[in-house]
């Protein structure tokens, strides 16, 4: 079997039947899948975010254990010559919304993520890339070179009933649920206005400002330019690399390529991304980035996507926002803040950043802010996954997922208390599930900038 991904990492796993029942076929593939123990750590309640789908239906079926006994089958044979094309794999994947959630928290580190995204690569093969898988997945390129049509059709569509049961029926997006609108204009470096005092006295950062944040959320990439230069550093923000065929298009980590199993677009942009950072990686220069789903792409997916040596390195000096400042502050970085009006803030955590250990920066770095009380929810997924939450066929179970805890919590919090999510698609959420608008972490800090 050839795969799109690289598994070499697992080269080693089952070596001294540490792993029972590795599949016929697959190879390191197999051994990825074959890392379940069966401990049924996925099907669980109470605190945590693995399993979200087993969580709203209890029902076995739906968790990670499920789905690897799936591919076990498929791998050895059970469901014919065309295993990932076979209607039992589709629907032991159907609800998984690649939270990463089994990676951090069963025990054997089990990556549905990525075997997910393998097997969207194959089926693509065997069957054709669906309508709207490609979409989503071509989503940056769309908003780069269509972006002013892709907001007019969206507006549209997302005021008129008969146009959203139109593309229901025609693409599979929800009637029910609003998509959202780009920015009137996408984020511009050089509208952040002119650089403090003392910028750069704590050296220089590069800041990573992916497809969301440049199109959808610009004020985030711009807050983030604010705290960081308060702060004393000199930001650049990344560019395509000089010999890039498309200078002018801004870079992107694949994350929407990924999801959507088109595993070969998601590698060109990695090249892009890689070549662009060759610099900062040289120098040591750490990177920044805002959205979770993206930034830790750059820390994990791209292992896999064979593109080079580099990406060690790039994993020691690539930082989540909140990470880069909680290490600043370790080696003495004062923010001058002031109090934020307004009752005990709501917290949530993006899935990504819960399964990488990110929210004791979160924590760490609104304790900055003077008198500012928030509270974390304990909360599995939001729901909202990317586009999992716009498909037809699982809004229900989106919005079941948002209500296990987050929605509940953000409507029981004060009229004036701050919402804060770092997840572009955690924020959509939020708002459509609540009608509360939710800020980045980079924008509350720039708010509380003295």
């Amino acid at each position: 079997m050839k795969t799109h991904l690289d598994w070499s990492a697992y080269d080693t796993y089952g070596v001294g039947d540490a792993y029972a029942g590795i599949p016929a076929t697959g190879g390191n593939y197999a051994k990825a899948v074959a890392v379940c123990m069966n401990n049924h750590q996925c099907q669980r309640d109470g605190k945590g975010v693995m399993c979200p789908s087993y969580r709203i239906t209890h029902d076995p079926a739906h968790s990670t254990g499920a789905r690897v006994k799936a591919f076990k089958a498929a791998l050895n044979g059970e469901f014919g010559d065309q295993p990932f094309a076979h209607p039992d794999l589709a629907a032991a994947m159907d609800l998984c919304v690649s939270c990463k959630g089994c990676k951090k928290e069963c025990p054997s580190a089990v990556d549905m993520t990525l075997i997910k995204t393998e097997y969207l690569a194959q089926r693509n093969e065997a069957q054709g890339l669906p309508r709207r898988a490609g979409l989503f997945g071509r989503l940056p390129e769309w908003l780069y070179r269509r972006r002013g049509p892709l907001a007019r059709l969206v507006g549209w569509r997302n005021a008129s009933p008969l146009l959203r049961r139109f593309a229901e029926r025609w693409l599979g997006l929800s009637a029910a649920r609003p998509i959202p609108l780009p920015a009137s204009r996408p984020f511009a470096a050089e509208c952040s206005g002119e650089m403090p005092a003392g910028c750069g006295q704590r050296g220089k950062v590069v800041l990573f400002v992916d497809t969301f944040t440049h199109y959808y959320a610009p004020e985030v990439a711009t807050a983030a330019l604010a705290v960081l230069t308060a702060g004393g550093y000199e930001v650049e923000v990344l560019r395509p690399a000089a010999d890039d065929g498309e200078p002018e298009r801004p870079l992107c980590c694949g994350r929407t390529y990924l999801s959507q199993g088109m595993v070969d677009a998601a590698k060109l942009e990695g090249r892009r991304v890689m070549a662009a950072l060759a610099p900062a990686l040289a120098a040591g220069t750490p990177i920044v980035g805002l959205e979770p789903s993206c930034l830790l792409a750059l820390r994990d997916e791209f292992y896999s996507l064979s593109l080079g040596p580099g990406v060690a390195q790039l994993g020691k000096q690539a930082f989540l926002f909140e990470e880069f400042l909680m290490r600043e502050g370790n080696k003495g970085l004062k923010l001058d803040l002031k109090p934020i009006p307004g009752g005990r803030a709501v917290v949530h955590g993006h899935c990504h950043q819960k399964a990488f250990g990110a929210m004791k920066s979160v924590k760490k770095v609104l304790g900055w802010i003077p008198e500012f009380e928030f509270d974390i929810v304990d909360a599995s997924c939001c729901g909202m996954s990317g586009s999992f939450g716009l498909e037809a066929e699982h809004y229900a179970a989106s919005v079941a997922m948002g209500e296990l805890a987050l929605l509940p919590a953000v409507r029981a919090a004060p009229p004036d208390a701050p919402i804060i999510a770092d997840g572009f698609s955690c924020r959509h959420q939020i708002k459509d599930g609540s009608g509360r608008d939710a800020v980045h972490v980079a924008v509350l800090l720039a708010s509380a900038l003295a």
